[in-house]
């Protein structure tokens, strides 16, 4: 039992590979979509819940996402009608990501990705504003996961330069 909240994980890799192979108008892919999406939220609670917390654990789930969400990016944003601005927060966004990577690459030797609750939050803001945008065709869901998400990216980056992380 101790291996299973590692096993979702890696199963997530798996899950959003599999995104690359369905198109985004079909069924399938919000099916694995939503797998990929609540495996991420079942992996840390069952860890916590049993018990077998771990650092690998940790990072592999963080690598796990990180899959999901470019998996993701490859089939949304040929689809996904944003404006110029937009995609250009989302570069800055990831710029900052970038950056912080790269401190704690610097300052730690390690890649670090802090499980912060402004991460969390804005994960689960872009699980479900996904489809919204998508579904309802509207910009509203990622301009709000916008202003989260730099807020999470400047913090993660503040917590890796101040080695306050976990």
């Amino acid at each position: 039992m101790k291996h299973l909240p590692n096993a979702i994980s890696a199963l997530r890799f798996l899950g959003a590979v599999c995104l690359l192979f369905f198109g985004v108008e079909r069924c399938v892919f919000w099916v694995i979509y939503c797998v990929c999406g609540l495996s991420d939220m079942a992996d840390g609670y069952l860890a916590r819940k049993l018990g077998c917390e771990s650092k690998t654990g940790a990072l592999l789930d963080s690598w796990a996402d990180l899959v999901f969400v470019v998996c993701c990016c490859f089939q949304l944003i040929p689809v996904l009608a944003f404006p110029k601005w937009l995609w250009i927060w989302g570069g800055v966004i990831v710029a900052i990501k970038a950056i912080n990577q790269i401190s704690a690459l610097v300052m730690c030797k390690k890649c670090v990705f802090p499980h912060t609750i402004a991460n969390k939050i804005s994960g689960l803001l872009l699980f479900v504003g996904v489809p919204l945008t998508v579904f309802l065709e509207s910009m509203v869901p990622m301009v709000i996961i916008a202003v989260v998400a730099t807020f999470a990216a400047v913090q993660e980056g503040h917590f890796i330069r101040t080695k306050r992380f976990q």
